[in-house]
């Protein structure tokens, strides 16, 4: 299979604009790789097995598992607060912020720095920040509390995050090509991000975010070489049972400790996804066929090539599709609601139709992000289908008292205007 998936690659690359890309798939041990296409458009450096992209939020499992190794030595409670670690902290459980549901602003992207101390001078600041909902409401993704976790790490491990994370997963799983930052990463092979067609200015977010995804980059076979832990070691597996239901955003069924997981027919499935600044990541693994599947790229529009090349080695959910008999209450749903990150208007026109009008603010701004406008179409419940092409589900969540949605939700909850509860 994976000889058709590497006379296919090229292919995929030219027809989705992605400069480069590195396939690798583990099945029972046996790794098998391809690469297509460059890394950097401006120097033709091609892609090789041994170049290094930036995973993202893939990231996010590797500080998970670092927090369950602690778990694991009885250095961590998953049920204590966070304030036995971090004291002064607000409250919140480690396990709560393992499968974000910690109920706090998730999207802050604050500089604090290069040095060892960025991450406490990071999580210093996040007292400041507004508490969405209570702890344990809901599913809302957070970047912040997965920092918040890389501090834990820190703490008790009395060592600086980098240093834990090449000592407790890249050395002992053999993972060679890790970097935990761009100094480490000019001593390889590396991929550049690209925007709009051009290489990004930026080949990385603050060193503060690290344990959420904005730097680690490495060999589509090293993380693998991390998948692969999670299949054979079974200390793991608590890490796969659901703590809470997604709403219905056409991501997976429900979160673990870290991973998303995916209820199909077949069974599970569990992964991650990852996005930087002009670079995209996938990890699948499908437990009962003792496989693991990674998808690194680094720009143009990397989902259906993604989609073509999962789908031909494991299950994938159904693609959602707009139900035109639908009835759509659009009291609901019109409002205007807010993150730190964008500020999206839903608004019906004098037909009944349903307009979305998406404004990137703050660091999504900064990092180009265009503002969009697209119509909403009827999908199921409380769950509509933005009519532009790539766009996911977004659904409407709770009430705000007077019958109109609380939040928008895209995986983050975006809050109604005004609807915001004290920190």
């Amino acid at each position: 299979m994976l000889d058709e998936i590497r006379g296919l690659l090229p292919e995929l690359l030219a027809e989705n604009g992605v400069p480069g890309a590195a396939v690798a798939v583990d099945v029972g041990g046996e790794v098998a790789e391809a690469t297509a296409g460059v890394l950097n458009i401006a120097t033709g450096v091609e892609a090789t097995a041994d170049s290094l992209f930036q995973i993202g939020s893939i990231t996010k499992v590797l500080t998970a598992t670092l927090v369950m190794q602690l778990v694991h030595e009885g250095k961590v409670d998953l049920d204590a607060q966070v304030r036995t670690y971090l004291p002064g902290f607000r409250p919140a459980t480690v396990r709560q912020l393992m499968c974000h549901v910690a109920g706090f602003e998730g999207d802050v992207f604050t500089d604090t720095g290069k040095g060892d101390d960025c991450l406490a001078a990071y999580v210093g600041l996040l007292g400041e920040v507004p508490q969405i909902f209570e702890p344990g409401e809901m599913f809302s993704y957070n970047n912040a509390g997965f920092c918040v976790l890389g501090r834990i790490v820190e703490v008790v491990r009395g060592r600086p995050f980098d240093a834990c994370m090449r000592d407790h997963l890249f050395t002992p799983l053999g993972m060679t090509h890790a970097a935990s930052d761009p100094y480490e990463a000019i001593l390889h092979r590396t991929a550049v991000g690209h925007l709009g067609g051009a290489p990004t200015t930026v080949w990385a977010m603050a060193r503060s975010n690290a344990p959420a995804g904005s730097m680690l980059a490495m060999t589509a076979r090293d993380l693998l070489a991390f998948a692969r832990m999670h299949l054979a070691d079974d200390r793991f597996l608590p890490m796969l049972r659901p703590q809470v239901a997604l709403p219905d955003i056409g991501w997976g069924t429900a979160w673990g400790l870290g991973w998303e997981l995916y209820d199909l027919p077949g069974g599970l499935v569990y992964g991650h996804d990852g996005n930087t600044i002009g670079q995209s990541a996938i990890l699948r693994v499908d437990p009962a066929r003792d496989m693991a599947v990674v998808i690194l790229t680094n720009g143009g529009s990397p989902r259906p090539l993604v989609k073509e090349i999962v789908g031909r080695l494991m299950e994938l959910p159904e693609d959602p599709v707009p139900d035109p008999a639908r009835h759509v209450d659009a009291a609901r749903y019109v409002g205007t609601y807010v993150s730190s990150t964008s500020r999206t208007t839903v608004s019906a026109d004098g037909q009944g139709r349903l307009w979305l009008d998406h404004v990137p603010l703050g660091v999504l701004a900064e990092l180009d992000e265009e503002p969009y406008r697209t119509e909403l179409l009827a999908w199921r419940g409380d769950a509509l289908i933005p009519a532009e092409p790539g766009r996911g589900p977004v659904a409407f969540v709770g009430d705000d008292g007077t019958g109109r949605a609380r939040f928008l939700h895209t995986g983050r909850a975006d809050v109604r205007s005004a609807g915001r509860i004290a920190s």
